[in-house]
């Protein structure tokens, strides 16, 4: 699975982190443009709807934002606008997995022969990396909420949601790479004691 595949599709939610200093709605506003660009130039390359629900997701996520950050532009929300959009990233992920379709599944058959997309190998690391992902939004929105209520200031709150992105990033980028030795292995055992 490539890295930047699954980078590309947070380039939007790391762009309203870094412009939300000038006015949350422009920030919000960037976003949506990023996404709906990226979205438009990933359809227009072949790439499946599958591949795409976090795209999608966060084009929704950004135009839904953008019409609240205009309309009422100091909305105590602006507080939590992080804590929101690592919240709508969790229930995307949580959600592709309860309806048995795990959102990197379509990146992986990106960068995957066909052959192996039906195996319960390629289904289960997709089931892990879209539980750790999971995992990662919801645990950044919880804490991010915690340091929002105690008052610990944008530094904190930035950290942890660095934190929560590098913590998915690595994992992505080793798991796979860890599992199929481990599949290898075992076919090749099974192999060699037939």
């Amino acid at each position: 699975m490539s890295f930047m595949s699954y980078l590309r599709g947070f380039i939007p939610w790391i762009a309203f982190g870094a412009f939300s200093s000038l006015g949350w709605q422009w920030g919000a506003l960037i976003a949506l443009i990023l996404g709906a660009v990226l979205l438009r130039k990933q359809r227009r390359a072949g790439a499946a709807a599958d591949a795409l629900v976090l795209e999608t997701s966060t084009v929704i996520y950004f135009a839904l934002l953008t019409a609240l950050a205009f309309s009422a532009p100091h909305s105590s929300l602006e507080h939590y606008s992080g804590v929101a959009s690592f919240t709508w990233l969790a229930l995307t992920a949580w959600g592709t997995l309860a309806m048995r379709h795990p959102f990197t599944l379509g990146i992986a058959k990106q960068n995957t022969p066909r052959e192996f997309w039906n195996t319960p190998q390629f289904l289960h690391i997709n089931v892990v990396l879209t539980t750790v992902w999971a995992l990662c939004f919801t645990g950044t929105a919880i804490v991010n909420a915690i340091l929002i209520a105690a008052g610990s200031g944008t530094l904190a709150t930035t950290l942890t949601q660095v934190a929560g992105f590098v913590v998915g990033a690595v994992f992505t980028a080793r798991y796979p790479k860890i599992m199929q030795a481990k599949y290898a292995a075992q076919a090749a055992a099974a192999h060699a004691a037939s």
